[in-house]
């Protein structure tokens, strides 16, 4: 038996990051000598908003052996294949971010550079009809990919999920406690350090009971209780790039079937979410506070409810960024613990299950090797990078200016390796995947384009083929894609069918 390896793991509040942690570390190290134990408070709420999420949660699900449609029944959860984006270039113009390609590569050249050279040849029309997706998102069909068939129009289907946070983690809470995690009821009252090396050693909750561990995961929300209370690690403020600072959210009645795709309207100082469940619509409406007051957003976002209130408004403040290390010490932060990218691209609860990926890979024993902390950090941290910059193209790649809020946002500098990307497309049509991009080729096309950024040129390894055959090419594309979404069954069939709460 190695002496090294760890005896308890505890991890620090619940909601969907701690029963997320609970879950895949209950489920990893089921029968191993090392226990995990989660300590949480029914007094203290969790934000609970992040209602959707993007297709890498289907790993998730299956690292953990979860059925997926007890999953959709039992979170009253619908599929999601895209997000559509209103008012974000121009008030009146809508694109929707699909989770899946656009047409198919030919000749060992990407389909969405032969478009491009079409497109500047005068052969003008719609790049988003060339996608599965968005096709399946406009007629509200959703189906299952086809795996064992590779040349079908079905292989290519890439989806997530929209589900209600609260179910979600009690969902998770059953399946980590029958894998042998202990829950602890209570609130931690005090943290103590070991003298020497700073690392956490045991918490004591308000009824004097003290738990010890060696490894400690920081789930507590914004607060941080361990990360930033226990041991000072210092937060890298980000809104000089993302400057909303505030959330209103409230759940409404549910007035017509949901849709396959959660919608991001543009507001006058920031944007609303709008997420479809199979009992209820999510509503919020991020923003910032220099622009807009508490009670205003509140009302705008009442003003623009698709059905009756649920509950009273839930107010949100926080500061987009990072902890200066996600993991320090015996510490490793999750969740809002570790930083926050706004809901925008649904990341929240992704940045979770690649962090969760992340340490099964630099999984620690009582040495806490230094190196692999570092590489732990350096690799996050580049992550929260490309999801930042994925957030502010948003932001900046508009022609609105209706607003302050949109005039402060042109007036954005963008980070290095955004504007590289920007220039790259913008000049020569060409995106290029990065390492830790969680958004692909396809998703930066989409937003790109669709909020306005036109390339100038095209791959001039293009200008030997006929226009004619490029155009022939590209129209049985779109015709394969429209066969196909036609033979698809409605969402609200399909979920009918297998998997209705």
């Amino acid at each position: 038996m190695n002496p090294h390896l760890l005896d308890r793991v505890v991890i620090v509040g619940g909601g969907t990051a701690g029963w997320m942690t609970a879950a895949a570390l209950g489920h990893l190290l089921e029968g191993s000598p090392t226990r995990v134990t989660l300590i949480e408070s029914e007094a203290i709420g969790t934000v609970g908003v992040g209602e959707a999420t993007i297709p890498p949660i289907i790993a998730f699900n299956t690292m953990l052996g979860i059925d997926e449609d007890e999953f959709v029944r039992e979170t009253n959860a619908t599929f999601k294949l895209g997000i559509e984006f209103v008012d974000w270039k121009e008030l009146g113009h809508s694109y929707i971010h699909p989770f899946g390609d656009f047409g198919r590569d030919f000749d060992a050249i990407p389909f969405y550079q032969y478009w491009i050279h079409r497109n500047l040849a005068g052969k003008k029309d719609d790049l988003f009809a060339y996608s599965l997706m968005v096709e399946a998102c406009r007629r509200e069909r959703f189906r299952r990919p086809v795996k064992d068939r590779p040349q079908s129009a079905y292989a290519g289907i890439n989806y997530a999920f929209q589900f209600d946070a609260s179910l979600y983690a009690a969902f998770l809470r059953r399946f980590a406690e029958g894998k042998g995690v202990e829950r602890i009821e209570g609130k931690i009252s005090d943290v103590a350090l070991d003298s020497e090396s700073g690392h956490v050693t045991s918490l004591t909750l308000e009824n004097g009971q003290s738990i010890d561990g060696d490894f400690f995961v920081d789930c507590s929300g914004f607060r941080g209780l361990l990360i930033e209370q226990a041991l000072e690690t210092g937060y890298e403020d980000w809104r000089k790039w993302l400057p909303c600072d505030r959330a209103v959210a409230m759940p409404c009645e549910k007035i017509a079937d949901p849709i396959p795709y959660t919608r991001a309207t543009a507001r006058e100082a920031g944007w609303q979410w709008r997420i479809p469940l199979q009992h209820r619509t999510g509503n919020g409406y991020v923003y910032c506070s220099e622009f807009l007051s508490d009670d205003d957003a509140e009302a705008t976002l009442r003003a623009n409810l698709d059905g009756a209130p649920m509950a009273e408004a839930n107010r949100i403040r926080f500061t987009t960024g990072h902890r200066k290390k996600f993991w320090n010490g015996n510490v490793l932060a999750l969740g809002l613990a570790a930083g926050f990218m706004e809901p925008l691209e649904s990341t929240s609860i992704h940045l979770v299950q690649t962090s969760l990926a992340r340490l099964l890979t630099h999984f620690p024993d009582k040495r806490f090797n230094t190196a692999d902390i570092d590489a732990f950090n350096r690799r996050t941290l580049l992550e929260y990078e490309r999801v930042r910059d994925f957030l502010v193209l948003h932001y900046t790649a508009t022609k609105r200016d209706d607003t302050p809020f949109w005039r402060h946002c042109q007036s954005i500098e963008l980070p290095f390796d955004l504007e590289r990307r920007v220039a790259q497309f913008r000049e020569g049509g060409r995106i290029f995947e990065e390492p830790n991009d969680i958004f692909g080729t396809a998703s930066w096309l989409a937003v790109m384009y669709g909020q306005g950024i036109e390339p100038q040129s095209s791959n001039p390894l293009i200008s030997k083929v006929p226009i004619a055959k490029i155009d022939s090419v590209i129209r049985g594309i779109g015709a394969t894609i429209d066969n196909a979404v036609s033979e698809m069954p409605t969402h609200s069939e399909f979920i009918e069918r297998h998997c209705k709460a």
